[in-house]
């Protein structure tokens, strides 16, 4: 059966962590919606190597519409954490027990929406005392997953974090 995916992307995004999750999910069957601040903003990746356009503002977002969240590094989890529309987007999410994708510094988001407590998780390796203060233990491996959470580290680790997301997808 094939399910929605909400991408939260921002600029500066880390290219392959967008592109390639992104394709694996449409080429499993499954749609994905591209959710940022503004409905139609034109966002490009930090090495310039990709370019995507919003589908969706996450003010007009809601989470019934969902069935996972991925969320791509970069600087792009920087500029989506402060947005109270997408805290509470996530958090409505993990209420569920919807899978949460986060790659690299994505995951700056799960921080933001104190949901790290108690949790086991990877992050980009400058995260690490972040996601040990937001509550959560930090393993340095390509991909922890941890209940309905799935995390990896770099653009290295996106063979392991895609076969885990369509795992459960």
């Amino acid at each position: 059966m094939s399910k929605v995916v909400a991408f939260l992307l921002a600029n500066q995004f880390e290219d392959s962590e967008m592109k390639e999750p992104y394709d694996a999910v449409i080429k499993a069957g499954h749609k994905a919606i591209i959710i940022g601040l503004k409905k139609g903003e034109i966002l490009k990746g930090k090495k310039g190597q990709s370019t995507y356009t919003t589908d969706q503002a996450i003010a007009d977002s809601k989470i019934v519409d969902y069935d996972a969240i991925v969320i791509p590094g970069g600087s792009s989890p920087e500029a989506l954490r402060l947005n109270s529309n997408i805290l509470e987007f996530v958090k409505e999410a993990n209420d569920k027990k919807l899978p949460i994708a986060a790659i690299c510094h994505g995951p700056q988001i799960l921080i933001s929406a104190a949901l790290l407590n108690g949790r086991t998780i990877t992050s980009y390796q400058a995260l690490q005392d972040d996601v040990v203060n937001a509550g959560a233990k930090f393993k340095d491996e390509e991909v922890v997953v941890d209940g309905n959470f799935i995390t990896s580290r770099t653009p290295e680790d996106e063979p392991a974090f895609i076969r885990e997301l369509l795992k459960v997808l």
